[in-house]
């Protein structure tokens, strides 16, 4: 009977672990990078390949760093709410076109609209390692001391918008 009762026991636990692993949502996995600097880099922007941008250039500003491309699906379904939230002017997005062709990105942006203050341009995907990129699209909110201080994993919805980045980017502002 004992025989019979551990190899139970085991599979009981390894069937609770399974059912809570099931549960959990992978887009709210903790960053190592939350409270940290942002990683630096210089990469050429978007639009103007002869300029560069660096993340030092924000510093004395909160702003919000999307991963975008061209190609990406979810991008797409985000886009217009970053359109809209770029008018209000609560804070700067600064734009990633990550792993895309430069002219697919410019008239990606052409077509959409364009939310950012400047898109930096990754083409190789270096920046998005260091900065611990799944996916596109990710968006973070740095602080002005070049902290991360919000990562989010996949599209913005008008709901992480509204409750977690616009009051953590008015609380830093203060």
């Amino acid at each position: 009977m004992n025989k019979f009762l551990l190899p139970l026991g085991i599979f009981i636990v390894l069937v609770a672990l399974l059912a809570v692993g099931l549960n959990l949502n992978p887009r709210e996995v903790p960053s190592p990078l939350i409270g940290k600097p942002a990683p630096d880099f210089s990469v050429p922007r978007l639009h103007a390949a002869d300029q560069s941008f660096s993340p030092k250039e924000m510093l004395g500003k909160v702003w919000l760093f999307n991963v975008w491309a061209s190609w990406c699906v979810s991008c797409r379904e985000e886009h217009p709410l970053l359109v809209e939230f770029g008018k209000t002017g609560t804070v700067p997005i600064v734009g990633l076109n990550y792993k895309d062709k430069r002219e697919d990105g410019q008239r990606w942006l052409a077509r959409f609209g364009d939310p950012y203050l400047l898109s930096a341009y990754d083409a190789d995907g270096r920046v998005g390692i260091n900065y611990g990129v799944y996916g596109v699209p990710e968006t973070y909110l740095i602080d002005k001391q070049g902290v991360i201080r919000f990562k989010q994993i996949g599209p913005i919805t008008p709901e992480v918008l509204q409750n977690k980045i616009i009051p953590l980017a008015q609380e830093l502002n203060k």
